[in-house]
């Protein structure tokens, strides 16, 4: 199973740069309407480099959230599970782990939006840790952890279980 996050993620990305990228035209309508700002060549340079240097921003802000979108990815296998996440443009983190060692598996849908897209986020649980695997914002969560759930039975009944030092006694 490969999961991405739900596509919802990516409209939200591009609300958010049509807002951002709506407030240097509303304020250029403001400024040329209603004063007299933009009539000399020095403040219509300052201007317009700091309208250039906000849509810089802004496009890097979008790009960043797309590439996190785009790279967060989750992969469960008969054996075990893996989770690639993107932290930031520069870092990843790849963590794995046995079906075997999964103790408590969970999904939460919270909100009015995610009830009705039907998505959520899915908790795993591990054997002897505090770390949890979250899949974040994706697709029919409920799913999701039912199928894990399922394949970690299966994985225990083929008498794949945890060495005897990492089991709960």
């Amino acid at each position: 199973m490969f999961l991405r996050r739900h596509w919802v993620v990516v409209l939200k990305i591009v609300a958010i740069f049509l807002c951002m990228a709506s407030i240097p035209v509303f304020f250029y309508v403001v400024v040329l309407n209603y004063t007299d700002f933009l009539s000399s060549e020095v403040s219509l340079a300052l201007t317009t480099l700091m309208i250039s240097a906000f849509y810089l921003f802004v496009i890097l802000y979008t790009f960043a959230n797309f590439i996190d979108y785009f790279l967060d990815v989750w992969i469960v296998t008969n054996q075990r599970v893996i989770s690639i996440e993107q932290r930031g443009l520069f870092a990843r983190v790849i963590s794995e782990k046995e079906l075997g060692r999964m103790q408590d598996i969970t999904s939460e849908v919270k909100g009015f939006w995610a009830t009705m897209l039907n998505y959520g986020d899915v908790h795993i649980q591990t054997a002897g840790e505090t770390e949890r695997f979250i899949f974040k914002q994706v697709p029919f969560a409920d799913e999701v952890a039912r199928r894990i759930s399922n394949l970690v039975t299966e994985y225990n009944k083929m008498g794949h279980t945890m060495p005897v030092e990492e089991r709960e006694l």
